[in-house]
C-alpha cells in the first residue's frame, strides 16, 4: 500500500545543528525533495562555539541565502542555542534531517530523543540522500578543495564563490 504525504500550508526546519560549513549539493539536494512535501522551509544555521569554521556564522547564512535567492519559499535563519528551542520560537514543529548512512541515522536517533525529551510537540522528518550524494560531506569537499581538486559537482555555485575567496582559511 503506497500512500502520498502531503502536507499543506506546513512550515519545517532543516536543520542537523549542522554548521552547513560549507552548505553542500547533499543539503541541497535535502531542501529540494522536502518542497516536495512542505511549502515552506527555513534552513537553520547552527553555531557551536567549541567548533572552528571557516567562514562565520553570518557568512554562512549569507551564503545559503545566495544559494536560494530566486526561491520564495526557502529562508534562512542562524542559532547558537538549542535548534529545538529555535525552531518552536519560529512556530516550526517539524525538523528535517537529512541522512547518508546507517552512522547518520543512529546519530539522528539519538537527537531525535534528545529532542523528544526537550520537546515532544518536535516531529522530524528524515530525507535520504540519493546515492550519488551519499559521500558528500562539508569536511570532505573542504579537503579536497584545500588539495586543489574541482569540488564544482558538489557545491552550488555561491559556495564554490566563497571557498575560493577564503582559500587561505582553509
Amino acid at each position: 500500500i503506497s500512500t502520498r504525504l502531503s502536507i499543506r500550508e506546513q512550515e519545517a526546519t532543516l536543520s542537523r545543528s549542522l554548521s552547513f560549513d560549507p552548505f553542500t549539493n547533499g543539503h541541497l539536494e535535502v531542501v529540494e525533495k522536502a518542497l516536495k512535501v512542505f511549502d515552506k522551509i527555513v534552513i537553520l544555521v547552527a553555531n557551536n562555539n567549541a567548533k572552528k569554521y571557516t567562514f562565520s556564522l553570518d557568512e554562512r547564512v549569507a551564503i545559503i541565502k545566495e544559494c536560494f535567492k530566486d526561491n520564495s519559499k526557502v529562508e534562512v535563519e542562524s542559532t547558537s542555542g538549542i535548534t529545538v528551542r529555535k525552531a518552536k520560537s519560529l512556530n516550526i514543529d517539524v525538523m528535517i534531517r537529512g541522512l547518508r548512512d546507517v552512522q547518520d541515522f543512529e546519530m539522528e536517533q539519538r537527537l531525535y530523543i534528545v529532542n523528544q525529551a526537550l520537546d515532544k510537540d518536535i516531529e522530524t522528518f528524515y530525507v535520504m540522500a540519493s546515492p550519488a550524494k551519499i559521500f558528500i560531506s562539508s569536511t570532505n569537499l573542504k579537503l579536497m578543495f584545500k588539495a586543489g581538486e574541482n569540488i564544482s559537482d558538489y557545491v552550488p555555485k555561491p559556495v564554490l564563490n566563497a571557498l575560493e575567496k577564503v582559500k587561505d582559511r582553509i
